[in-house]
């Protein structure tokens, strides 16, 4: 017969347990946001004494600072309070969208502590020339968080494409096919960086990393577990979290929702299919059927805001016209899962007061349900910290918070490396 059982793990060793342990306190510190030797003791279900051993090492390679004392409520010398560290290591996340790039560097409480903007073109450039510009501000940043005594642990890199495994597979509206993104990216900033080490850089679809941060900082602060997150751009990009899993697909290219077919024999759009939903709900068609100039982007959507509260109606028909459009394709994806909530990011975020009754209406209509004209306000708009770079910025952090060890070894041979 068969074996269709996983294989068994090795059983593990001293060294594995104390490497899973000194994650486990360090996630308790920073889910907490401050704790006590004892109380992470109660909360991790490990001694005192092998929790103050851990935050022994903690201490020495800067993840936790000591903080005052705190009164337990217990009989006995109150407690040290144990914060996760405002310097050290931190991460760096980098999105590339179609008409900017922004770069932050991110602690480990999750606090945004450089923030680099920089508007311009990417379509028609080589790729290489335009993650030679994101290499660029990303040096920029690493130098400002350098002064503030924060070193990123790793650099990830947020794409409006179809992204695996280190790769643009396809990014219609940058024009970029199969492009070695993460070698090209580390490359160009080591060659800014020359007598530092390579950064460890990993990447993903902006719309996932953008879903990751309204997780992280935002939805997910609220118990909010099972979201559709949509961030409308020059592209529309789309990523479902299920109680708080991202869903990636069989090919990691889940979440295409700005490419569902509205109508099959609609304008031709740069994915080579005819009527995709960007066609009518993307800043493009936004802008272009407000009689706003498509190219002025995030000035031109600052506009269209202004027109829409001034009652004009060419603006707001525009607008009407695209909740409409994005209800319809919207009500399919929560008819099939079902989730909590639908957050608008990018410009939806800034157009959702007029944006959402046509949403609205045609979710109550199409959603199966029923639940969705119950009042629940599951139509959001993302909070103000669910950014593609601030998400990507979280996965280099969450990576530390895993595996602290694996960072503290290679800043071991960082240093040896930097002394010789």
């Amino acid at each position: 017969m068969k074996n269709n059982l996983t294989p068994l793990e090795p059983k593990a060793d001293k060294a594995t347990v104390r490497r899973h342990n000194l994650s486990l306190v360090l996630r308790a510190v920073h889910d907490a946001g401050e704790a006590t030797r004892a109380g992470i003791a109660t909360h991790v279900g490990l001694t005192r004494a092998a929790v103050s051993s851990l935050v022994e090492q903690l201490l020495e390679h800067g993840f936790v600072t000591e903080w005052g004392k705190t009164s337990s409520g217990q009989v006995g010398r109150p407690g040290t309070v144990l914060k996760v560290s405002r310097s050290g290591p931190a991460g760096l996340g980098v999105e590339i969208n179609i008409d900017f790039i922004t770069v932050c560097v991110v602690d480990l409480a999750g606090t945004d502590r450089v923030r680099l903007v920089e508007h311009v073109d990417n379509r028609g450039v080589q790729p290489s020339e335009v993650l030679a510009r994101a290499a660029r501000l990303a040096a920029r940043a690493i130098g400002s968080a350098a002064e503030q005594d924060l070193v990123p642990a790793g650099a990830h890199v947020a794409l409006p494409g179809l992204v695996t495994g280190g790769s643009v597979r396809q990014a219609p509206n940058l024009g970029w096919q199969r492009v070695a993104v993460e070698g090209l990216f580390a490359q160009a900033l080591l060659s800014l960086r020359p007598a530092h080490r390579a950064l460890p850089v990993s990447s993903d679809n902006e719309a996932n990393a953008a879903a990751l941060a309204e997780l992280w900082f935002g939805a997910g602060t609220e118990g909010v577990r099972s979201f559709l997150y949509l961030t409308g751009e020059i592209g529309i990009g789309g990523a479902l979290v299920l109680r708080g899993d991202l869903l990636r697909g069989a090919h990691g290219f889940a979440g295409e929702i700005g490419h569902m077919v509205v109508d099959p024999d609609g304008p031709l759009c740069r994915c080579g299919a005819h009527g995709c939903l960007e066609q009518y709900a993307g800043q493009a068609a936004l802008l272009g059927a407000a009689g706003i100039d498509a190219a002025t982007g995030v000035r031109g959507v600052a506009e269209l805001g202004r027109r829409a509260r001034r009652g004009e109606p060419a603006a707001l028909a525009a607008i009407e016209r695209a909740g409409r459009q994005l209800g319809v394709v919207v009500s399919g994806a929560v008819n099939l899962f079902d989730p909590e909530a639908v957050m608008l990011g990018g410009v939806y975020r800034e157009l959702i007061d007029w944006l959402a009754p046509a949403v609205d209406r045609e979710l109550a209509r199409r959603v199966v349900s029923g639940l969705w004209s119950e009042g629940s306000r599951r139509l959001r708009a993302s909070s103000s910290l669910g950014d593609a770079a601030r998400g990507a910025a979280g996965v280099i952090v969450r990576e530390v918070l895993a595996d602290p060890a694996a960072y503290a070894e290679r800043e071991t041979e960082r240093q040896k490396g930097a002394a010789r």
